[in-house]
Formats: structure tokens, C-alpha cells, sequence
């Protein structure tokens, strides 16, 4: 599927968030309905994005990148969306990140040239795609990671009768105790170094990576030393691949990647100390979208860290919106609404109540509140969300209520199709997923 694909992607009422009654019609020609969220023309739960908010946020990581002299490839299982791909490609990315082969598949498909798979490359399926697309597609330049000889003996021996032509590119991954993949100590990541180096030129080692994102205390200052100590020991691992000549010709390639210490991952990979050129990159995925309670306390402590960054002018904001209508009131302080699991992100905070609307003939921005104090939901099933309310909480049945969510990975993989909005709620166009 290609670009125009999508846009030739048919839409009517059995997609998620389209109106029950509409009959076919391609997703490009969304903008045409001219349908307004705040007018009840498309059917709640809805997920949706805010363009102003969108290009306020990559104008935003365009001067934090242009500042910080580091390059992003931004990790697409955040969107899987390859109309957002295209819009971060235009803002600048280096590359597109991924974390499995079905999107690197995806990025490949909709054109993306350069893909760092932040993962192991394991398995014949795996092993055997990308290999094959490497010999059929020169300029494919795909990178992933290894963290054990054991792996990097199964890659060059798929490599050696695969005879892609090119060197498979590795980055050295280092981890931490109790944390994912990665090797644990100076000397597990120089042993599989050395075995990447000795299955030359099957496999070339580009760089050393890792993830800082899983750190996370009720301390903000101790988790920015622990980042810190974690940067310290990619650099250590780097500096002793420089210093026995393992890394292969380029540029050594710096790479951490969440979404929450990337000024961290910049200010101290900057003065790795290494004699040759290295590319420093950072990997955020949840920039673009930012969120109303993970990411967003994440900024702030950002903030607070490097202060200078408010010369890039007005900071990320969220873009992303679900919106419900309440459909129950049954007990004083209690609301029920049209929102559940399958609509909204919750394995990292429940959803929060942002502002609230009473629809009805004429009704517009003008007229959306803030949802005030004490409104706090207090769970999710499939498809009910129970929000706890103040006794004289104005709600009634029938409100539309917006949700900002927390962690937008796992809102964005529960709609197939998400309508872009202006500032006065108007769809402009629409995205679609993979996942």
C-alpha cells in the first residue's frame, strides 16, 4: 500500500468513529464532510488529533534537535501511522524506529529508507525478511541490535548463506539489572563485540545503544542520576569498542530512546569523549502526540532540568482527545460514560478529564468548559468508564465529555482510523493505523 492508498482507503459506518450511516467513501475525502465533533456529527467514543497541537509539537522538537546538534529517529510503534511517518521524515528524522519486523514491514512498504529496528533480530522469518530485502533493495539502510554472542552467531551464519552483499548493522546494546535486553556489564558487551567484529564482513558493529525510559522513582532527582549512570556506562562501552578498534568504518552511532529523559540522553552522549565522528541519536516516539499525564509530567521535570529550553518558545502540548458521552448519573457522585479499554489507553494511568461540552443546536468552542476539581476516573471496563464527580458536578446524560489520555502507544493501537481537527473541531483529514 502506498501513500495514495490510504487516502483511496474506504471508510463507512463499521469503522470506529465514523457515522453508523455512512456508505463508502475514500479516507482522503474526510475533509470534505466538513463534519464537526462539537456538533455530534460523528459518533462517541472518538479519538482524536489536534493539528495545531501537532505542528506546535514538532516545531518544538525541531529546535530542541537543531540545539542539542542531535539527530531523531523517532520510534513508530508509537503511531504506526505512515501519514505521520511522512510528516516527521519532512520535519527532519533521521531514520524511523521499530520495534518488530511486521513495522518495519510497514515503513519499508510506505517508502521509509533507513529503519533501526531497537530490538533483537531473532527468528527465521525475521532473519530471513530482512536479509532479503537488504539484497533486493540497496538502498535500504537497516540497522538492529545484539546483545549476546549466541545472536550474533545465528545472524552471520543467515548472512553467509543469505549473501545480502552488504554487512548486516548491529548496535551493541546495553542494559541494566532487573531492566529488558541489553548486557549487563562492560565485559558480557566487549565479548559480543569482539564476536561481531571476528563474523566480518557478514556483520559490522555501527554503534552501541540502549533505553533509559524503563527508570522511573518516585524521586525525580534520583532518576535523572540513574539515567546519568546509565548513559555513563553506554559511553564506557563505546570508548572501549573505539579503543580495540571493533566498530566498523562510519560514523559511531550514540543512540538511547524514550520519551521522557531524551535532554539527559543528548547533554551527556555529547561528551562521550570518543577520538572519532559519532552520531548521536535520540529515538522519542511520543513527542509528536505528547499526552495529559505521563509524558506531560515528564516534560515538566525536563523543564526544570534544562531550563534554557524555554528559548524554543511554547513547549509540547497534548494532541491527542477521546471523547465520551456520560450516559448514566446513578449515584450522586458517580457518572458513567461512553468510553472503555477498547478506546483508551490505561497501563500507564487512567484517562483525564480535560473539559466538557452540553451539545445542542448552535453549540461550539465558545461554549466547552473546563471540567473543574474532582472529576477523577476511577476505572475502565471494556466499554464503561466510571468517573467519580462532586456532588454538584453539572453533568447530565447526554454531556460530552474530552478525555486527555496517558501514554498514547496504547491509544493510538485501539483505532484504525483517527480524524485530524482543527481548532474548532472540524475534521481537516484522518489517519490510519497499523498495528
Amino acid at each position: 500500500m502506498s501513500m495514495p492508498e490510504i487516502e483511496a482507503f474506504e471508510l463507512d459506518g463499521r469503522v470506529k468513529g465514523i457515522p453508523s450511516g455512512a456508505t463508502g467513501f475514500p479516507l482522503g475525502a474526510i475533509g470534505k464532510k466538513k463534519w464537526n465533533v462539537l456538533r455530534e456529527d460523528l459518533p462517541l467514543p472518538l479519538a482524536l488529533l489536534r493539528r495545531s497541537a501537532l505542528q506546535q509539537n514538532a516545531r518544538w522538537m525541531r529546535g530542541f534537535l537543531e540545539r542539542s546538534g542531535a539527530v531523531i529517529a523517532p520510534h513508530g510503534k508509537t503511531t504506526m501511522s505512515p501519514q505521520l511517518f511522512r510528516q516527521q521524515l519532512a520535519d527532519g528524522a533521521w531514520a524511523m524506529t521499530v520495534a518488530t519486523v511486521q513495522q518495519l514491514r510497514v515503513c519499508r512498504d510506505f517508502g521509509v529508507r533507513r529503519v533501526v529496528l531497537a530490538n533483537q533480530l531473532v527468528g527465521r522469518q525475521a532473519i530471513g525478511y530482512v536479509l532479503e530485502a537488504l539484497k533486493q533493495d540497496p538502498a535500504f539502510d537497516f540497522y538492529c541490535l545484539v546483545d549476546s554472542t549466541a545472536n550474533v552467531e545465528r545472524l552471520a551464519a543467515a548472512a553467509r548463506e543469505a549473501q545480502p552483499g552488504r554487512p548486516l548493522q548491529l548496535l551493541l546494546e546495553g542494559g541494566m539489572a532487573g531492566g529488558r535486553t541489553g548486557c549487563r556489564d562492560l565485559a558480557a558487551a566487549l565479548a559480543v563485540a569482539r564476536a561481531v567484529k571476528a563474523a566480518g564482513p557478514a556483520l559490522a558493529l555501527r554503534g552501541v545503544e540502549g533505553f533509559e525510559g524503563l527508570i522511573h522513582s518516585d524521586s525525580p532527582a534520583e532518576d535523572a542520576r540513574a539515567v546519568a549512570r546509565f548513559l555513563d556506562f553506554l559511553i564506557e562501552i563505546a570508548v572501549a569498542c573505539e579503543r580495540d578498534r571493533l566498530f566498523a568504518d562510519g560514523p559511531i552511532i550514540l543512540s538511547a530512546g524514550g520519551s521522557a529523559f531524551y535532554d539527559l540522553v543528548v547533554d551527556r552522549f555529547r561528551g562521550a569523549g570518543l577520538a572519532r565522528d559519532f552520531l548521536l541519536v535520540t529515538r522519542s516516539g511520543c513527542y509528536l502526540t505528547h499526552d495529559s499525564r505521563m509524558y506531560r509530567e515528564a516534560y515538566a521535570q525536563l523543564r526544570e532540568r534544562a531550563p534554557e529550553l524555554e528559548a524554543l518558545g511554547p513547549g509540547l502540548v497534548p494532541a491527542f482527545e477521546v471523547w465520551a458521552y456520560v450516559q448514566s448519573r446513578p449515584e450522586p457522585l458517580k457518572a458513567i460514560l461512553t468510553m472503555g479499554k477498547r478506546d483508551v489507553s490505561y497501563d500507564a494511568g487512567l484517562p483525564v478529564p480535560l473539559k466538557w461540552l452540553r451539545p445542542g443546536p448552535g453549540a461550539g468552542v465558545c461554549d466547552i468548559r473546563e471540567i473543574g476539581p474532582g472529576h477523577v476516573v476511577t476505572g475502565l471496563n471494556d466499554q464503561h468508564c466510571h468517573m467519580t464527580v462532586p456532588e454538584a458536578s453539572p453533568l447530565a446524560v447526554g454531556d460530552m465529555v474530552a478525555f486527555g489520555v496517558s501514554h498514547p502507544c496504547t491509544t493510538f493501537d485501539k483505532w484504525q482510523v483517527i480524524p485530524v481537527v482543527d481548532d474548532d473541531y472540524t475534521v481537516v483529514e484522518a489517519v490510519k493505523t497499523f498495528f
